[in-house]
């Protein structure tokens, strides 16, 4: 274990390969007691991190997977999007788990917040989309839309808290003027206002400006650890547009939501499942049908911690593992669930013939005994050990982590 960690350096990210729902939380969780600050850099509510603590499952939308830790300092970076009611709700269940978060959480005065009119346009539009044979599959949380304010420079910013007076409400009625003329849909400026002096009340003392982190980094030598949001395959840029998510999910994009330089990074950690997932529309080369799919779907557990939505499974694809691993630059693998593949005879795998120049399938032997639990390399069944050698081959890139349950001890570090 101390030889993985020193090879992470003192600025990790943890950066999803897939379409999400990778585990990133497990490793979060597991990896924060040896980093000073935790940080999650971009996305909104439409994130899902499930962890659990002293035998309790939470799930955290916008707080990073690490907060359960004392001592660590949380920070809530720039390329957010903030739902303060879903943010105040969380604080408020880590502290009825006896953990105070408060002292020690920073939110960037320039994230912005999501307002609840942005999730009645996000349902407008994905419903419009739907009547036009289009959807996307948003979690209408309104994610979408606050980017678009944003990028119009029309949003609301964090920093709008700290005076929650009659300019706050004027910015209100100018939103509220735009999303009637717009969108057509009506804002209820008393409640947005009322919500927004509320969370002023208990947010106030966390806001705080990016350059706070850079001066913990280089001035404190603090080292930080950076929870990745949704995955690669739904960056706005560079994932299956258009069904994608609205942020910035790559290395880059977390970096950017910071305001930390490229050349801070020291290692950055690939999530990937054993097999592979997808929530919503859109291609999904390697998705399994009927029976198998069911079966991948319940051993996996496989409904979405924000939504509760099944989610659409299918096998390992190495041509978009390489893809994201370009990148993002990753270091090292974290291969998680290996255990839901037990009892599969065969595990298909789509991968690059170089001979054919073509993607293909092959088809792997399954190893038909219960890795559920095992915590040693050497532990492992043969076929189990060249299933993730095999991933090793394919992308060039180590596996450091591999879990083998749900359980926070329930992984194998190499």
């Amino acid at each position: 274990m101390q030889e993985f960690l020193t090879s992470l350096g003192s600025v990790s990210v943890v950066i999803g390969a897939q379409w999400g729902d990778e585990g990133k939380g497990k490793a979060i969780d597991m990896l924060a007691e040896h980093f000073d600050v935790i940080a999650r850099a971009s996305g909104g509510a439409n994130a899902g991190h499930t962890i659990i603590y002293q035998g309790k499952k939470h799930v955290f939308h916008l707080l990073p997977s690490g907060s359960f830790h004392a001592g660590k300092k949380v920070i809530l970076g720039s390329g957010m999007v903030i739902h303060l009611p879903t943010l105040l709700q969380e604080i408020t269940d880590i502290q009825a788990a006896g953990v105070d978060i408060l002292p020690r959480l920073g939110i960037s005065l320039a994230a912005h917040i999501v307002l609840d009119c942005y999730r009645d346009i996000d349902a407008a539009l994905e419903d419009r989309r739907a009547a036009q044979g289009g959807k996307i599959g948003t979690t209408k949380r309104g994610i979408g839309p606050a980017y678009m304010f944003k990028t119009m420079r029309s949003g609301l910013r964090m920093e709008s808290l700290l005076d929650p007076s009659a300019d706050l409400r004027k910015n209100i009625e100018a939103i509220a003027d735009l999303v009637q003329s717009h969108f057509g849909v009506a804002m209820d400026i008393e409640k947005e206002f009322d919500q927004l002096q509320a969370a002023a009340k208990q947010l106030k003392s966390t806001l705080t400006s990016m350059d706070a982190l850079l001066e913990l980094m280089y001035v404190k030598r603090q080292t930080v650890l950076i929870e990745g949001a949704q995955a690669t395959l739904l960056d706005v840029d560079h994932g299956t547009y258009p069904y994608v998510t609205s942020s910035a999910t790559t290395a880059a994009g977390a970096l950017q939501g910071l305001g930390l330089p490229p050349k801070c990074l020291t290692s950055c950690i690939g999530v990937a499942k054993a097999y592979c997932t997808r929530v919503g529309e859109g291609e999904f080369k390697t998705e399994a049908t009927g029976a198998v799919a069911e079966r991948l779907r319940e051993r996996g557990g496989e409904y979405g911690a924000t939504t509760g939505r099944p989610r659409r499974c299918g096998w390992l694809d190495t041509i978009d593992l390489n893809r994201a691993a370009l990148i993002n630059g990753f270091t090292c693998w974290n291969i998680t669930k290996l255990d839901v593949l037990d009892e599969e005879q065969e595990i298909p795998v789509r991968t690059w013939d170089a001979t054919r120049k073509e993607a293909v399938f092959v088809k792997l032997p399954g190893w038909k005994t219960s890795t559920k639990g095992v915590t040693s390399w050497e532990r492992l069944p043969v076929l189990a050990k060249e299933y993730i050698q095999f991933i090793e081959r394919k992308t060039r890139i180590p596996v450091r982590l591999t879990g083998t349950g749900q359980g926070m001890g329930e992984m194998i570090i190499r």
